[in-house]
């Protein structure tokens, strides 16, 4: 099909993760892509910088990596030899208890459900099921409502995935696998009593076993890094340091797409678009907030518990009782006193983030959307609790609460980092209810951010499918 001559076929507004592999796609294709990001640097919320001391890497945003490394399309791009290399700890996760006691994710089924005393069979049988029925449901599971390529076994998945995590952990007896379930599912920033908040759940327990939670190594940023070297080498172009405000400041294109959520979208192009759609999008909600720190250490975390030494993700928040009353009182615009705290300690296990014998850690909490709070001695306290003397061997921290985050990155607003509550409402139905979610309804307008089917992290699918639904619309090109 001969188009009329554009100065790009292509342009992605936003670098992040999936604009990035919207981008990529698309070039693949043969046309001509530009990326236009607003800040001097790309990645989005893929960023590492010496937030606390020179020689401490700190990760912004993104730290651990279980679904870029389980990405369907990032799986199909020679990224390691643009620099990305994954380095996997012994354990993908820890989740301790008040007794010194964990429950812990490992790569091996048996030997992560050995810990999990009564539950060991229940969990056992149902990993395995699961780790068989992902690499068929994968690319349907992480894309838009369709009939899928293997609906027996999406159905299997789909029953489960759609419970609320507090129906689904009854299928457990101990704390041990309740509250490693609850920390997995609180990962969906929202109360576990939501419909479909098994779905993060399961899906993270499925990754780790199957490709692991690894850590880029010298930061989250080696992972836009690379994605943007293999776009560069097949022709692509980007330009920074652009903040698009308004349609006008692009140069034209048969496709626009636009790696941000559809507040922004609204201040762009809102005035392309029917009424219905705008007053869709103007309706689209945003979830909890986070309150992050970094901190810059004069040696381990010195955990009570030896295997939470061993694992690059810490969930803290005890049992499975006490993280749901955090995130249900969180979700009522209440700050919690012992809320959930996803922790991360990539300097164990990479020696390029930190000067020798010291060590990084990273970690947040979750609060209301918007909320000014300064949450560190509650954060510190909570670490502290697992691991006595934690605040001694503190040299210094940074801090970002959600309007820090949502300055950084316009896509976190009021520090929401998944682009929008991933409830049951707006599963599937982000951001608008259309059969296609990426269309706008401005003819070559699309939306490719996290605020799209399947919605937050670093995977990249909600780029790719909009690239595909574009390439289909547009350009006549189907895309399997």
């Amino acid at each position: 099909m001969r188009l009329e001559k554009r100065d790009f076929d292509a342009v992605i507004v936003g670098s992040g993760p999936n604009g990035l592999a919207a981008a990529i796609l698309l070039q693949q294709q043969g046309l001509s892509v530009l990326i236009v990001e607003g800040k001097d640097t790309i990645g989005g919320g893929l960023a590492s910088k010496e937030l606390t001391l020179p020689g401490f890497t700190h990760d912004v945003c993104s730290a651990i990596h279980p679904m870029a490394i389980a990405s369907p399309f990032f799986n199909t791009l020679p990224l390691a030899e643009y620099g990305l290399e994954y380095i996997q700890p012994p354990l993908a996760a820890g989740h301790p208890f008040d007794d010194g006691t964990a429950a812990v994710l490992g790569r091996s089924i048996e030997k992560t459900a050995a810990y999990l005393g009564r539950d060991e069979t229940v969990y056992q049988t149902l990993m395995e099921s699961l780790t068989r029925t992902w690499p068929l449901v994968d690319k349907d599971a992480l894309g838009p409502l369709r009939f899928p390529a293997h609906p027996l076994a999406m159905a299997g998945f789909g029953l489960k995935a759609l419970k609320s995590a507090a129906h689904f952990v009854e299928n457990f007896k101990d704390k041990q696998a309740r509250g490693l379930f609850a920390g997995m599912a609180a990962h969906s920033i929202q109360p576990l009593e939501n419909l479909a908040t098994s779905a993060i759940g399961l899906v993270l327990l499925t990754t780790g076993h199957l490709k692991g939670w690894p850590i880029p190594k010298g930061g989250s940023a080696s992972i836009a890094d690379a994605l943007a070297g293999y776009f560069l080498s097949i022709g692509g172009k980007i330009e920074t340091g652009n903040y698009i405000s308004n349609l006008d400041q692009l140069p034209s294109a048969h496709a626009v797409l636009f790696d941000i959520t559809p507040r922004q979208l609204l201040k762009i192009a809102g005035h392309q678009f029917s009424s219905i759609y705008k007053w869709q999008l103007e309706r689209y909600r945003y979830g909890m907030g986070v309150y992050k720190i970094d901190w810059a250490l004069d040696g381990p975390i010195p955990f009570r518990n030896e295997d939470c030494k061993q694992a690059g993700t810490i969930h803290l928040g005890n049992t499975f009782e006490e993280i749901a009353g955090g995130e249900l009182s969180t979700s009522k615009g209440k700050h919690s006193e012992k809320p959930f705290v996803l922790l991360a300690q990539q300097s164990l296990f990479d020696n390029t983030r930190a000067p020798e014998g010291k060590q990084t850690a990273w970690a947040y909490c979750h609060v209301p959307n918007g909320s000014k709070q300064d949450m560190t001695d509650i954060i510190e306290k909570q670490v502290e609790r697992f691991a006595p003397g934690f605040r001694d061997r503190i040299i210094a921290r940074h801090t970002m609460n959600t309007e820090q985050l949502e300055e950084y990155n316009p896509n976190y607003i009021g520090g929401d980092i998944n682009g929008g509550i991933l409830d049951i409402g707006q599963l599937f139905s982000r951001p608008a209810l259309k059969w296609s979610p990426y269309k706008t309804s401005a003819k070559g307008l699309y939306i490719c951010s996290s605020s799209t089917p399947p919605g937050g992290g670093v995977h990249g699918m909600c780029g790719y499918n909009a690239a595909k639904a574009a390439l289909k619309d547009i350009f006549k090109i189907k895309v399997r």
